[in-house]
């Protein structure tokens, strides 16, 4: 049978109008399923048949896909609006759940990116360091570049006993901690003063936190401290810096204390 006879004119099937527009028809079913899109007409023989004010409604569909709308959110909402103000005022808000994505997405590159290096740097395949240096840079960690050098203890206390919130609570001490050593530093206050003496004690309260008192994971912060590869990388410089002025100051601390934990951690 012609296929001319089948089809009246000015109609085309699924699979044309799918060709047409660069679409399957798999998404022309589905859309039709969801009332979407219907076909201007059945066939006797079963066929959808479309005309073209279908190809313009596909079109607007999928302008709108192409802006970040859902299919929900064209169904739903952008169909029953009526004034330009109102068209205006739900692209404002689908902007700014754009700008938002964007954030988080640059946010993910940079961590992909941030992660490439260091396991470059690691020359090994370690997921668990891997997964514990995503969430020091998702906390803002300027030092997650430590953590590959984490020994399997170390690495499972983090994953046990360091979550989001208690973690980000001591860099961010650390972080204050380490801005303030650095203004005493220039001012040429000594690690034995006043000033001194009490970073020393918020040092050592953190470092207690961090690790829950726990000697032998001291030991293991100081062996890695003094690795050569750690003092070599650029964020090592800067703990070279600030170590000048918090060693001395501890040693202070700990002997107005009576108190040496150096000698419990290297056990």
């Amino acid at each position: 049978m012609n296929k001319q006879k089948i089809i009246p004119s000015g109609y085309m099937t699924v699979g044309e109008l799918a060709k047409k527009m660069n679409t399957t028809v798999r998404t022309l079913q589905y859309y039709d399923r969801e009332n979407l899109l219907s076909p201007s007409l059945n066939s006797e023989g079963g066929r959808r048949l479309y005309t073209n004010k279908d190809v313009v409604m596909l079109h607007q569909i999928q302008s709108m896909k192409s802006l970040g709308f859902t299919l929900n959110d064209i169904k739903n909402r952008l169909v029953s609006l009526e004034t330009p103000e109102e068209v205006a005022g739900i692209l404002a808000k689908q902007a700014e759940a754009i700008r938002e994505q964007i954030a988080v997405l640059t946010e993910t590159l940079e961590t992909v990116e941030t992660l490439r290096e260091e396991t470059l740097l690691m020359q090994t395949v370690d997921f668990k360091k891997y997964a514990a240096i995503v969430v020091n840079l998702q906390m803002k960690n300027k030092f997650y570049g430590f953590i590959k050098y984490f020994d399997e203890k170390m690495l499972d206390y983090l994953h046990n006993h360091v979550d989001i919130e208690s973690g980000t609570a001591i860099i961010d001490t650390m972080n204050r901690l380490i801005s303030e050593i650095g203004k005493l530093q220039e001012n040429g206050i000594s690690p034995n003063s006043e000033e001194g003496q009490a970073i020393a004690k918020q040092w050592w309260d953190m470092v207690m936190a961090f690790t829950g008192g726990d000697m032998s994971l001291l030991s293991g912060l100081m062996k890695m401290a003094g690795n050569k590869e750690v003092s070599d990388e650029a964020w090592g410089e800067r703990w070279l810096t600030i170590e000048t002025f918090l060693q001395p100051a501890l040693g202070e601390y700990f002997t107005k204390l009576g108190y040496n934990p150096w000698e419990g951690a290297e056990q």
